[in-house]
């Protein structure tokens, strides 16, 4: 089996950043050189881009992760800071369009709430930590629930 075969059997069942399939093609003996010219030759023709898997990541985690989460997934497989950024100001205006309408309800249903006035201190800790560990900010959103309700 050639790098060319490898690669595009890996990419029929799911999207790999270049740096992923990089290092699956050195794991598996590939040639340096072998490796750069096909993922460049992937990369022309359209079968692979870093940029596609970052909007992908970006648009499966909206609304559960904030964009300190998603930024460090997307550092993590490989993809430049400078594409997620890029891929983020792009897909920032259908976020805007969605807003955390499921985070709320999720959240709501989870700690009982009926609304987001008058919180006892547990609960708003509780809250805090559940929008900190998603990657938002929990001081901004709780300000935002509480001006819509």
């Amino acid at each position: 089996m050639n790098c060319q075969t490898y690669f595009l059997t890996l990419l029929a069942r799911r999207e790999y950043s270049a740096y992923e399939l990089r290092k699956k093609g050195e794991n598996k003996g590939f040639d340096y050189n072998e490796i750069t010219d096909t993922l460049e030759y992937f990369q022309q023709q359209g079968y692979q881009s870093d940029a596609s898997v970052a909007e992908n990541m970006i648009l499966y985690g909206k609304g559960e992760y904030g964009k300190p989460v998603l930024k460090r997934n997307c550092l993590a497989k490989g993809i430049a800071e400078e594409v997620f950024e890029q891929t983020w100001l792009e897909s920032a205006e259908e976020m805007e369009s969605h807003p955390l309408s499921e985070l709320k309800s999720k959240a709501m249903r989870k700690y009982k709430l009926d609304d987001f006035h008058n919180l006892d201190h547990k609960t708003k800790a509780k809250l805090f930590n559940f929008l900190k560990y998603r990657g938002f900010n929990p001081f901004a959103v709780l300000r935002q629930w509480q001006e819509e309700s």
